[in-house]
């Protein structure tokens, strides 16, 4: 069971990424506070995988590599649905 277990939380981390990302994508999601979750996220994955590198831990590595690719291109997402937004938007002369 020892074995399974960082197989079991490295599958349950990339899976909560990939509900993440879905639910960005069906809400064209420009919320600040999922880009700051992003950015925070990024940066905590990127320590831990520093760590992962030192101890040679194979499942951390693959789930903090993983989890960085996959917040990066959510953050980039939402960047490009800030982006779209603000375009869009006209501003009416006084």
């Amino acid at each position: 069971m020892n074995d399974e277990l960082p197989l079991i939380a490295t599958n349950i981390s990339i899976i909560s990424r990939l509900i993440f990302m879905w639910l960005l994508y069906t809400n064209k999601s420009t919320n600040t506070y999922s880009l700051v979750f992003c950015i925070l996220s990024i940066i905590s994955s990127s320590m831990w995988l520093n760590y992962a590198i030192e101890l040679s831990i194979s499942s951390l590595i693959f789930r903090s590599s993983s989890e960085i690719g996959l917040l990066g291109v959510s953050m980039m997402y939402i960047l490009r649905n800030k982006i779209i937004k603000r375009k869009t938007q006209t501003v009416l002369p006084i």
